[in-house]
């Protein structure tokens, strides 16, 4: 049988293909067969589970030597495909053995750094004398080169591992409940021309000095956590908008683009994306290819660790990207996916397939990508998307190893997928997303979900739920989510949805969604309603108990305006967009004239960052040392006392979009820090009896 399969075999290589290699090992199976008997398909699918191998995976070098090992249990035929560029019509091909754990395996001659290749995959049933095989990116690739055009062609490269200097910078090992993290994309903080960067919308662009954007800025604000949207690398373009690709048909999607990049394609390698050598997003044309993006993005992690900010990346393991050809897919979909009963995949993601991590292999996948990013690149930790789609047992080892390395490692997910779960993940020791607190603050949509901060009750808020965000969210206040404070994750504005701006502007009906704005920079402006809105938001947000995360632009309430006059068949051109997942263009840019316009309020989150990062109750006082009252006559007037470290804090917080409220105080001096105009960690006045504050403003005080 194998004879005579490498005979046929080598009658049928095409003249163009190069095909050096050693034996053709063919495993003999019956995995493929019967695929409509669902039952036979689901035992065969289960007892997949007993392959394993601890040996080490993708490229390297040993002994002068170069490996090549791909996991791949199912697959009957894999062959090795290199070359020298990776435009080349011409490769060569190298048969690769499998062993009895499911590892393909071919060891070259030479040291083959700068190599480019790949790997064809045949399963049962398929056509192995088929030329037009996709070739498959190896998933443990360190670096990877993307033609930029539909389907997203990739080539793995085999990298040499060099020694890094560091400058004795390491990890920022923060308490997690000192925490203040600015959520942000690598390309978007320093695309626009107000940023003033050369290389704009790189990794090396967002370190530059000396300019309006970037890590100057963020440095300004005072934040000690980035938290960068994916930056493994993924798939960029989407399929042909109102046509069809690979069966798939594409309704929706315009810009043919996926800009933030939920569509992780390796989950080893840094994107090339945000390349120094990128310029701007031109089809059919190779990026990623010097392997640059390696020490590009060490660069990156290093200038703010120098500058004492921690850098956590945002991670997508629950599903690979829809948008590609030559991933686990094509490797071995019967072994990474979650399939049903016959056999197609499972989405629970809504991203067209989600990886079936309780697999051993899978899990060591994720794992071992979480480590090496911690060791190769000192990341901080990790914000996990769509979190409950990845199993509990491989979540408890992510947390177990991870702490191993460092203790102090920031663990987070968006607890979503099937479901909300936070008190999940926190009885795990990990952190997530309270969307508690968002929803009962702001409220779930600026339409018929408004929220606290406008005088109404959000689905089941009450005061008494307030109360419970102050402080932390709790499992002991009976409404809470948290075991710890510090798995709080206290954030009003994501990625995801509207800004907290638009979602203002709409929220107070002083905004049309619909209407047409032809200047974004008038439109941008706040009025002294959404002004005094936004303080009061961010001021409850600074103040409460766990970690605080704020979006990029969230600090001078960002509006994200689709250009009207832009070249894309889009019916929304013109409006506020609350999905910018696939516009990489000034919606999502950070204009930093806008940060100039409604600079009051950038101003005031600068003096919030440094109230809780100089006094530390309002992040570290204990559960019993906070007080809480409510407003005799309004149900949104909140007033709280802090007893902390010798010192008694008072915050006072009208909602009431109404009426004044008048508040008492304890006998004695009290010294403000916030008012409704401005915010500092420096008292700016005196108050020696009571308050009155104005509709949608708050205080915060500390007795002389």
């Amino acid at each position: 049988m194998k004879n005579f399969t490498i005979i046929l075999l080598g009658l049928i290589i095409f003249s163009s293909i190069r095909t050096e290699g050693v034996d053709l090992f063919i495993r003999e199976t019956k995995f493929y067969d019967n695929l409509t008997d669902s039952t036979e398909f689901q035992k065969k699918y289960r007892e997949l589970d007993k392959y394993y191998s601890n040996a080490k995976l993708g490229s390297f070098v040993d002994s002068g030597k170069t490996y090549f090992r791909l996991f791949a249990p199912t697959a009957i035929n894999v062959r090795l495909i290199t070359q020298a560029n990776p435009e080349d019509k011409n490769h060569k091909e190298y048969f690769m053995n499998m062993d009895k754990t499911g590892v393909w395996e071919v060891a070259l001659e030479g040291e083959m750094y700068g190599v480019y290749y790949g790997y064809k995959v045949y399963h049962k049933g398929e056509d192995v004398s088929n030329p037009n095989k996709p070739i498959c990116v190896d998933p443990y690739a360190k670096a990877v080169a993307t033609f930029t055009t539909y389907m997203n062609p990739r080539r793995s490269i085999v990298v040499k591992e060099k020694a890094y200097d560091w400058e004795g910078t390491d990890w920022i090992k923060n308490d997690w409940r000192d925490l203040i993290i600015y959520e942000m994309h690598v390309r978007d903080m320093t695309a626009h021309k107000s940023s003033g960067a050369k290389l704009k919308g790189t990794y090396k662009g967002l370190t530059e000095k000396g300019r309006n954007g970037g890590l100057d800025y963020i440095k300004s604000l005072g934040v000690n956590t980035v938290e960068l949207l994916p930056a493994q690398e993924f798939g960029i373009c989407e399929i042909p908008y109102k046509d069809s690709l690979e069966d798939k048909f594409n309704t929706w999607n315009p810009y043919e683009r996926n800009h933030w990049g939920y569509m992780t394609s390796n989950f080893f390698a840094p994107a090339a994306y945000y390349t120094k050598d990128w310029k701007e997003l031109k089809w059919n044309k190779w990026i990623g290819t010097d392997a640059s993006q390696i020490d590009d993005f060490k660069d990156m992690v290093k200038a703010f660790h120098k500058e004492g900010i921690a850098v956590i990346m945002d991670v997508v393991y629950n599903h690979l990207s829809e948008y590609e050809i030559g991933n686990l897919k094509q490797i071995d979909k019967n072994y990474y996916f979650r399939l049903d009963a016959s056999g197609n995949f499972i989405a629970e993601s809504f991203c067209g397939n989600d990886l079936k991590t309780e697999r051993p292999m899978v899990r060591r996948l994720i794992v071992e990508s979480i480590l090496y990013w911690m060791k190769e690149y000192k990341i901080d930790g990790f914000r996990f998307d769509l979190g409950k789609l990845i199993d509990w047992q491989t979540i408890e080892l992510i947390i177990a190893e991870a702490k191993k390395i460092n203790p102090n490692v920031v663990i987070v997910c968006e607890p979503w997928g099937g479901g909300y779960d936070p008190h999940g993940f926190s009885q795990r020791g990990w952190g997530a997303w309270n969307d508690q607190i968002r929803n009962g603050i702001k409220g779930e949509n600026p339409f018929n979900g408004l929220g606290w901060i406008f005088g109404q009750w959000y689905g089941n808020n009450s005061p008494k739920r307030i109360k419970s965000y102050v402080n932390g969210t709790l499992t002991i206040d009976s409404l809470g989510l948290f075991v710890k404070k510090e798995h709080s994750v206290n954030y009003l504005e994501s990625h995801d949805g509207y800004t907290l701006g638009d979602f203002i502007r709409i929220g107070t009906r002083e905004v049309d969604p619909k209407s047409i704005i032809k200047n974004v920079d008038s439109h941008v402006k706040l009025s002294q309603k959404q002004l005094k809105l936004n303080k009061l938001a961010a001021l409850f947000l600074f103040t409460s108990q766990g970690m605080t995360m704020i979006h990029s632009g969230q600090e001078f309430a960002r509006s994200k305006v689709i250009p009207y006059n832009i070249k894309v068949n889009d019916p929304h051109k013109g409006m506020i967009d609350h999905n910018t997942y696939d516009k990489d263009n000034e919606t999502n840019y950070i204009n930093y004239d806008h940060a100039e316009t409604n600079n009051e309020l950038l101003e005031y989150y600068k003096g919030l960052i440094d109230l809780r990062k100089k006094h530390s109750a309002f992040r570290r006082a204990e559960y019993d040392s906070i007080k809480l009252y409510e407003h005799p006559n309004s149900k949104f007037g909140l007033f709280y006392t802090i007893y902390h470290e010798g010192k008694h804090y008072a915050v006072i917080l009208n909602a009431d979009p109404k009426h004044e409220l008048e508040f008492n105080l304890a006998q004695g001096s009290w010294n403000v820090l916030v008012d409704e105009y401005k915010a500092s960690s420096i008292p700016n006045a005196i108050i020696e009896r009571g308050v009155k504050l104005s509709p949608s403003t708050g205080m915060v005080l500390v007795k002389q």
